[in-house]
């Protein structure tokens, strides 16, 4: 094909059945509409999702899901202005029906890029899956990097911070006003030390950020809605974190390709 980026809305019914027989590997982009303080848009975790998942197509010839852009939240992020949340029984049923219809077209391999929190259903929509007879891996790219960040980055990953402003500047700068930016910091409920970040390490006696109730709401902690320091943020980290990412789900999927070649499902079931 001709196309740029094989992205499934772009192409018709014919087109996408009949590429099916090339490669049968479909990457499914997550995000969310999401408040990313006053310097960086609402769909930033969308964006991130979007440009990552092109990236990857571009070198693997993977076919692109359409981005639903709303995804789940974890309790702390409901309430907080321009953020727009979706529970996570509805966003993982949405995976489900997604992934199934594209399986009607001849896909057998489905990749979720997440690039918002939202493990909660994409573990659970992967293993509801997998029961159905369906392979499918799923990944937080922030936590698929976790062993670099801190080669690139000065500080832990939070939100709409550092880390996830420089990606922005790299990925869609022309939505970034780094004049806005700014840095914050919440209070945990517990010592932070108890807490491992996403996209860090995490270390013994941690808790992963998402196996408690940790956090007060933020539309009430946050002025700006910012957890970090985004004014360290530069198009050269996100770069190097997003490069990372890229050549190594590429790996993933290179590996995939020689174990099943086109039309061989992995025996899930």
């Amino acid at each position: 094909m001709s196309k740029k980026f094989l992205w499934w809305n772009e192409l018709s019914g014919q087109e996408v059945t009949e590429y099916a027989k090339e490669c049968d590997i479909a990457i499914l982009p997550l995000g969310s509409i999401e408040q990313h303080g006053p310097h960086c848009p609402t769909g930033d975790d969308s964006y991130n999702a979007i440009g990552m998942s092109e990236l990857i197509a571009k070198k693997t010839g993977a076919m692109l899901l359409p981005c639903p852009w709303y995804g789940a939240h974890p309790y702390h992020h409901w309430g907080f202005k321009g953020t727009i949340p979706i529970g996570y029984e509805t966003h993982k049923a949405l995976i489900k029906d997604i992934v199934k219809g594209a399986s009607n077209a001849g896909y057998n391999k489905f990749i979720l890029l997440s690039a918002h929190g939202q493990v909660p259903s994409t573990t659970l929509a992967v293993h509801e899956l997998g029961l159905e007879g369906y392979f499918v891996l799923s990944l937080h790219w922030y936590d698929f990097v976790r062993d670099v960040h801190g080669e690139i980055f000065e500080t832990p990953m939070w939100h709409a911070d550092e880390t996830e402003t420089s990606v922005a500047l790299y990925l869609f700068p022309e939505y970034v006003d780094m004049s806005k930016a700014g840095k914050e910091k919440g209070e945990p409920l517990i010592d932070g030390r108890f807490i491992g970040s996403p996209g860090g390490h995490l270390g013994g006696g941690q808790f992963y950020y998402f196996e408690g109730t940790f956090s007060r709401p933020e539309y009430k902690e946050l002025k700006l809605g910012i957890v970090g320091d985004a004014t360290l943020a530069t198009r050269e980290k996100g770069e190097k974190i997003v490069t990372a990412l890229v050549e190594r789900v590429n790996a993933v999927i290179e590996d995939i390709k020689k174990r099943y070649p086109p039309g061989v499902k992995p025996p899930v079931r």
